[in-house]
């Protein structure tokens, strides 16, 4: 746990959640008709609701004032009270129903949506997360899926395109919530590069983002911004990078015409609907974050370790093995699509002539030359542009990061890369993973 800085006497420190090592969980809640936040936690079975708190070691701790912009114009939602849930499968049963009768989506992501919000409240578990997306043209009805599922999210905090990322890195810094983005896809680049750094951090603990702010007397001030955390985001088209999009559970929007039944403007109990099952959601963060943990066991072999990463901590909240399959198939298809495009890369021509030199007994540094000539002539005809070392070369060396150094003259692959070639003939699909179906 991190250390707090101690206030001066007398002086409520400010917190939106704490949990202490006595198992304590402490969280910010925020009461929409009274315009009042308090403090609530679960004590010996008891259930408090406080405007101070005081720890064993007299500290005193108060909660984020209901003044703040981000409450007071409905951006950030908290909860308004911890209630009892019969049981998570109860719950899940309830945002299910909830989603369905606002949303139009599949069956199946429904069902990843409502483990999805579950995770949102006992995220801290965890040191890695998935994201989720819901993807479409306009008029898809993923601006209405976005806001009706990220209503039932902890600390939900809503943005879109519209706004600047400076608050995003703030608001994530300070409440730790759930990111709710709408419209993820920037039209300037300077901006769509400031999001990519907060998709590409947030979603592993311990890689803050450093920015540099300047003081009032003139002097540079880096700043840590913690931005991991869960997110849901709605956009119309993908990310360039493959690794950012491997992070996303994404829903197709659109892909059919609109349930009949799914009201087109939302109606007003939507919303009391919604604090009711947050109240709920509040209850099993309570109960449940200090029995949750990552399960190791729920590894698929046939995924790549990236994707076994973020997908292990949204299985291990998941008591429905057919859920896991369908979850891990719908994954795994990806996978599949990443390793098509790699496979037909000029990094898998490369690596495929090393497996195959490896296979014929070379058991010592191979020539850089040698890999060039069996290259060119397999693959020569794909290529509009001559074939050379010294672009085989680069290929080992920028793209595969191999090492090669000069040996009598000329450019070899040393004996000592041939176990990183075996990993990257893995990763490119020129070999099968061990565990994949064929």
């Amino acid at each position: 746990m991190k250390q707090k800085t101690p206030k001066p006497e007398g002086q409520a420190r400010k917190v939106v959640s704490e949990y202490f090592s006595d198992g304590i969980i402490i969280e910010t809640i925020y009461n929409t008709k009274t315009k009042q936040t308090a403090l609530a936690y679960l004590k010996e079975g008891q259930i408090a609701i406080v405007f101070l708190y005081k720890t064993p070691e007299e500290e005193k701790l108060e909660p984020i004032p209901a003044t703040n912009n981000l409450i007071k114009h409905g951006a950030l939602i908290f909860a308004e009270k911890p209630v009892p849930y019969e049981s998570v499968a109860k719950l899940i049963v309830d945002i299910q129903t909830y989603i369905y009768r606002y949303v139009d989506v599949s069956d199946h992501f429904r069902k990843i949506a409502s483990y999805y919000i579950l995770l949102t409240w006992v995220y801290d578990a965890f040191n890695e997360l998935p994201y989720l997306r819901m993807r479409g043209d306009f008029g898809s009805g993923k601006t209405r899926a976005l806001f009706v599922i990220g209503s039932l999210c902890n600390k939900a905090f809503f943005a879109s395109g519209a706004s600047t990322v400076s608050p995003i890195f703030h608001t994530l810094d300070t409440f730790r919530g759930t990111l709710i983005f709408d419209e993820a896809d920037f039209r300037f680049s300077d901006e769509k590069n400031e999001l990519v750094k907060i998709f590409n951090n947030g979603n592993v603990r311990g890689f803050p983002i450093l920015r540099t702010a300047i003081t009032t007397q003139r002097e540079f001030d880096p700043r840590a911004f913690n931005v991991y955390g869960p997110k849901i985001v709605a956009m119309r088209k993908s990310f360039d990078d493959p690794a950012l999009e491997s992070r996303f559970l994404t829903e197709e929007m659109g892909q059919s015409s609109l349930r009949r039944d799914i009201p087109i403007n939302l109606p007003d109990i939507q919303k009391e609907e919604a604090v009711a099952l947050r109240n709920q959601l509040l209850m099993y963060r309570f109960t449940m974050l200090p029995t949750i943990k990552i399960n190791e066991s729920l590894i698929d072999p046939a995924l790549s370790p990236r994707l076994n990463q973020i997908l292990i901590p949204l299985l291990s909240i998941i008591d429905d093995e057919n859920l896991r399959d369908e979850i891990r198939a719908a994954v795994r298809s990806f996978d599949q699509k990443l390793y098509a495009e790699r496979s037909s890369s000029i990094e898998a021509g490369v690596l495929e002539v090393l497996k195959d030199l490896y296979q014929q007994g070379r058991d010592g540094s191979i020539p850089v030359s040698d890999v060039t000539t069996i290259f060119t002539e397999r693959f020569s005809v794909e290529y509009e542009r001559p074939i050379t070392a010294r672009m085989v070369g680069g290929v080992l060396r920028k793209r595969l990061r191999l090492v090669t150094y000069k040996s009598h003259g000329i450019y070899v692959l040393p004996v000592t890369e041939k176990s990183k070639v075996d990993e990257l003939c893995i990763r490119y699909g020129v070999t099968e993973r061990a565990g994949s179906e064929n």
